[in-house]
């Protein structure tokens, strides 16, 4: 009789196409698959139920949060293994889709193994928001949903200037903190700001960016964010390090940027930067974010966006896992694509850098710093929340690591008649 593990390997394999390149363990401890391959946990019936119920990706993410399914050895050996299956997977150029026969042929093993049952309750981090995509009032959820989680969580694996975004690499040995410090740097020579220069960040972040250019660039700075909780801390940064009379950090969304008027600013802001923001506004909405952006800097000013692509021909989502828990609303193009945009927003683009090797390693380093503290963030958020934190940095670093995304500073400046 065939242990529960080789009847796991049998029913799973029509439905993917070929044989699971791993190691499957079931909850009885019996286990069928390459002793050299990366070991996956099927600890309890239900991560079945998980997969019947929602297929693929997100079914797979629902079982791992919720401890039905694991990966033994944290962060490292859950890389491991996302890598070995995107490997085999993209090397299979048609995976079959099986048919009504074998759904059928199917049955009696998935009655035996348990597949068969009521939904199971998904995580509770699961991120529901509901009406028109990319209206403010759903921008707002949508962010607050995943960025007002606690300052305190997001201190676990950042650097000290709190930079949610990628670092700038140069050389080995290069610590995070010393990556972000030349990002930050790199980010001011580009966009020529210096004592005096007056700079809009939008979607301000922590305030890294809108920090480091007043301190030691002189700059005077408005940064917009729409997270309560990173204009709280921005708030406070600014308050303690005596920076209230050059600062000034606003809960608002870029769209409102009009409304409110810059009379204060005269012609218009010598520099304007949007780190990582530019994915979130949505396709319809993009158009409008460079209009923002536009009509804020003066003639002759420079404008600098640091933005997440996806190559050509992937689906410009986050994927499904992304889409559930972190950006439901997310949208990323070909870099080309983006680049289309900011010429027909009146805008000459002066200058393109690639960052996603940069990325790599900027996750890299986030990762191996959450793993070291993973303790922390389950005391801080619970277990499922800090299991999907966990999948979500590896995944996130391994889309990089493969070329399936790939993050850009695009520098451009204001064609004047358009």
């Amino acid at each position: 009789m065939r242990s529960n593990a080789e009847l796991l390997r049998a029913l799973v394999t029509p439905f993917v196409g070929i044989e699971p390149p791993v190691r499957i363990r079931a909850w009885d401890g019996s286990t069928s698959g390459p002793a050299d391959a990366p070991l996956i946990d099927v600890r309890s019936r239900r991560a079945l139920r998980h997969l019947a119920w929602a297929p693929g990706e997100l079914g797979l993410a629902r079982a791992y949060i919720c401890g039905d399914l694991d990966v033994p050895g944290g962060a490292e050996d859950l890389a491991d293994g996302l890598r070995t299956a995107w490997q085999v997977l993209a090397g299979v150029e048609q995976p079959s889709r099986p048919g009504w026969w074998t759904w059928v042929r199917s049955l009696p093993t998935a009655l035996r193994l348990g597949v068969v049952g009521p939904r199971p309750r998904p995580p509770a981090g699961e991120i529901q928001v509901d009406g028109t995509r990319h209206t403010t009032r759903r921008d707002a959820a949508v962010i607050a949903a995943h960025y007002d989680l606690s300052n305190a969580f997001y201190a676990l694996f950042m650097d000290r200037s709190m930079a949610y975004s990628s670092a700038y690499y140069r050389g080995a040995g290069v610590t995070l903190e010393q990556a972000q410090r030349a990002k930050l740097d790199l980010v001011c020579d580009k966009l020529g700001v210096t004592d005096g220069s007056t700079l809009l960040d939008v979607g301000c972040g922590w305030g890294s960016l809108a920090l480091h250019a007043a301190e030691h660039r002189g700059a005077r700075v408005l940064g917009i964010t729409l997270s309560a909780q990173q204009h709280a801390y921005v708030t406070e940064q600014v308050e303690r390090r005596g920076l209230a009379d050059v600062v000034e950090v606003r809960l608002q969304d870029y769209r409102d940027l009009d409304a409110v008027g810059l009379t204060e600013r005269g012609t218009g802001f010598d520099a304007v930067a949007s780190i990582e923001m530019g994915e979130h506004v949505g396709e319809e909405n993009y158009a409008t974010y460079l209009g923002v952006l536009r009509r804020h800097v003066r003639a002759g000013g420079r404008v600098l966006v640091q933005q997440m692509s996806r190559r050509a021909g992937a689906a410009p989502g986050g994927g499904t896992f992304i889409e559930t828990y972190i950006a439901p609303d997310m949208h990323m193009r070909p870099l080309s694509e983006t680049l289309g945009f900011f010429e027909r927003g009146g805008f000459e683009v002066l200058d393109v850098e690639g960052m996603r090797e940069d990325y790599v390693r900027t996750v890299a380093a986030w990762t191996a710093t959450y793993e070291k503290r993973f303790a922390e963030a389950v005391a801080l958020v619970g277990e499922e929340q800090a299991r999907m934190w966990r999948l979500y940095l590896v995944g996130g670093g391994l889309a990089f690591e493969q070329g399936r995304m790939g993050v850009d500073q695009i520098v451009a400046t204001r064609t004047e008649g358009a």
